[in-house]
């Protein structure tokens, strides 16, 4: 059990993490925070809007539709960076609300509201300028980040839908035989799971629009599994 000594001495260490107290302090943590937010490992920071979040997931899962591990992995770096792009507006804009209200006295000598006012803006742009450089360079360090990760996904997504209809066609094409032939057609020999009312339709598809009306008929068949699934 701690004694009124350790009690006390807990509570003087608590009053010594509270964070910074100054003006100076706390721009240094505001900073701190805005990197954190672009680049650190936390995504959602205290101040944002978590259903937000949530909805761009969802969106971005829905747009991609992942099957694998690996997809899905991929799929939630492009919606965080996605979201990570969102917030860099809010910076920008906070900082310069930073620099009003700091440099709010600034150029008092002008008489013109306008002129006074954009004297005021570049003034905060020179006094951040370092801060609105480190927003701009995470930004193309995100942009860049997307821009792979969405290659990487397509890539990946077109490679196995490449494989998979080539394994469809094989499929597609065995069953008519056997069903021509009236010969016995062991769906499980193509890897993966067949129905008959599933190639026999596609087959009609291909028979009637040749290839090109394969690619339209199975999106519509997924559409109609995941109807039937949710």
């Amino acid at each position: 059990m701690a004694t009124p000594a350790q009690i006390e001495a807990n509570r003087a260490n608590a009053q010594l993490s509270t964070g910074p107290s100054t003006p100076e302090g706390k721009l240094k943590s505001s900073h701190n925070a805005l990197k954190t937010g672009l680049t650190g490992r936390t995504i959602v920071l205290p101040t944002d809007d978590v259903a937000a979040y949530e909805k761009l997931v969802a969106q971005i899962n829905r747009k991609f539709q992942p099957e694998t591990d690996e997809e899905k992995h991929l799929v939630q770096s492009v919606a965080d960076t996605e979201w990570r792009l969102l917030r860099i507006p809010t910076l920008e804009a906070g900082l310069y609300a930073i620099g009003r209200n700091e440099l709010a006295g600034e150029f008092a000598s002008e008489t013109d509201p306008a002129t006074r006012a954009a004297m005021i803006e570049a003034q905060i742009f020179r006094v951040y300028k370092r801060d609105f450089s480190n927003l701009r360079l995470q930004e193309n360090r995100l942009r860049s980040q997307l821009e792979k990760d969405t290659a990487q996904l397509t890539q990946i997504q077109d490679d196995r839908e490449s494989l998979l209809s080539q394994r469809r066609n094989d499929a597609m094409f065995a069953h008519n035989r056997a069903k021509v032939s009236k010969q016995p057609f062991n769906f499980a020999d193509f890897g993966f799971e067949f129905s008959d009312e599933y190639l026999s339709p596609r087959y009609e598809a291909y028979r009637h629009k040749n290839y090109a009306g394969l690619p339209a008929f199975d999106r519509a068949w997924k559409a109609k599994v995941r109807s039937q699934a949710a």
